[in-house]
């Protein structure tokens, strides 16, 4: 079922030996210099090391550029299951999804675009995403709204003429502290009392240096700013734009946040299942390093059993989130409802769990940033919230279930 084509098994070789060939020997530098010279919320300094131009470039020449998307012209031609091995891959770097143009909301930007962008709209931002020439923004949390019920939303997009007016404020919006970011994908409310609650939100390109838009600060994850990316608040007063700028028609947010976030979620528990590996890796060699009471600490306090524990988890999750993405290929995201809220559940807690023990058997440099540890475990509690939290994901698992259950029994 999970075989993957010789055309994709070559793609996944040969990303393997540039993450090992060109991204590990610097990787741990390259975030030192990256906290070095990105220091505190003063976002309007913040930048990356001129390496990354050097690495995306390779990265871009060797085609292991645009591996997300399934147009075989503009990305590699994989489906959902086949990127998904890709994306463990990646997951193992925090370097490497941005060195492939492949991280969020990059991904899920351009997956938009490409689905549901006019022509014009494709010409003049999708093309330079696709070039890697600036970054994107996704602007959908709110800070004054219980933000796991999308439609408590907010912010407005109300039209005026042949203009579009926004007025809002998000937060957690990723790559809003991006010197190369430019363009931001605002969803919001649009009042129409004809529709249902499900076709009153629209999706609206903006600039970033449009007139009324104001990052109000960058917000810190766990105490780290994760500079140069950022995670930021930003208000919007009555920001105007062409009634060109919105996606796919007024009134169908839903429908494309729906097509984004399921291929997203795919990305993102496999990079996390990436990371556990990594996070696994590390604990062992730590474990067998270091030795404690006459002895090593991996065979000391019932360390052995964690690293059986963490073994099953992690490939249990991985053939949960295949399966997912098995089902998206083959009958579609509407019929694979139930597995990706399963992964997205799934996913991040195993991380979560496993760079625990990592840390656990690392010590006090295990809590430092001498060690991607502790970007891991900000990234798998962060994850448990991001593109609904658990007990949402649950609550759907639960609905399908008693929904096939009643189908049963009539």
């Amino acid at each position: 079922m999970f075989n993957l084509s010789d055309h994709a098994q070559k793609i996944l070789q040969q990303l393997q030996n540039f993450i090992d060939q060109e991204i590990s020997p610097i990787e741990h530098a390259f975030w030192q210099q990256v906290h070095h010279e990105n220091r505190g919320g003063d976002w309007q300094t913040w930048r990356w090391p001129a390496q990354l131009e050097t690495l995306k470039q390779k990265a871009q020449a060797q085609g292991l550029w645009n591996l997300f998307l399934p147009d075989a012209e503009l990305g590699r031609g994989l489906s959902v299951q086949e990127y998904a091995h890709m994306a463990e891959k990646m997951g193992q770097s925090l370097l490497a999804p941005t060195v492939f143009n492949c991280n969020a909301p990059d991904t899920g930007n351009m997956e938009v675009l490409w689905r549901y962008g006019s022509k014009v709209q494709k010409q003049q931002w999708l093309e330079p995403l696709l070039a890697g020439q600036i970054r994107s923004v996704f602007c959908m949390t709110e800070p004054e709204v219980a933000s796991s019920d999308a439609t408590n939303m907010q912010a407005t997009a109300i039209v005026e003429g042949d203009e579009i007016v926004l007025n809002g404020r998000k937060w957690w919006s990723s790559g809003l502290g991006d010197p190369n970011a430019k363009i931001i994908i605002f969803m919001a409310h649009t009042p129409d009392p004809s529709k249902d609650r499900h076709h009153q939100h629209s999706m609206v390109l903006v600039p970033v240096d449009r007139q009324g838009i104001t990052i109000e600060r960058m917000l810190p994850v766990f105490g780290d700013y994760d500079a140069p990316h950022g995670h930021g608040e930003v208000s919007f007063n009555n920001v105007r734009v062409p009634l060109d700028h919105v996606i796919g028609g007024m009134g169908e947010g839903f429908a494309i946040a729906q097509g984004r976030l399921g291929p997203g979620r795919i990305h993102h528990c496999m990079r996390c299942i990436g990371a556990a590996e990594k996070a696994l890796s590390l604990m062992i060699e730590r474990g067998m390093q270091r030795t404690a009471f006459g002895e090593k600490i991996l065979h000391l306090g019932g360390n052995l059993e964690r690293v059986a524990e963490a073994r099953i988890a992690i490939d249990q999750a991985r053939l949960l989130t295949l399966y997912a993405a098995y089902k998206m290929d083959t009958v579609g995201n509407r019929q694979a409802m139930t597995e990706i809220s399963a992964i997205k559940v799934v996913a991040p807690q195993v991380l979560q769990q496993v760079v625990d023990m990592a840390i656990q058997i690392y010590g006090g440099m295990g809590m430092s940033q001498d060690t991607p540890l502790t970007a891991f475990f900000a990234q798998a509690r962060a994850l448990r919230l991001a593109d609904g939290p658990d007990e949402v994901h649950k609550a759907m698992i639960a609905k399908l279930e008693l929904k096939k259950h009643i189908a049963r029994s009539h």
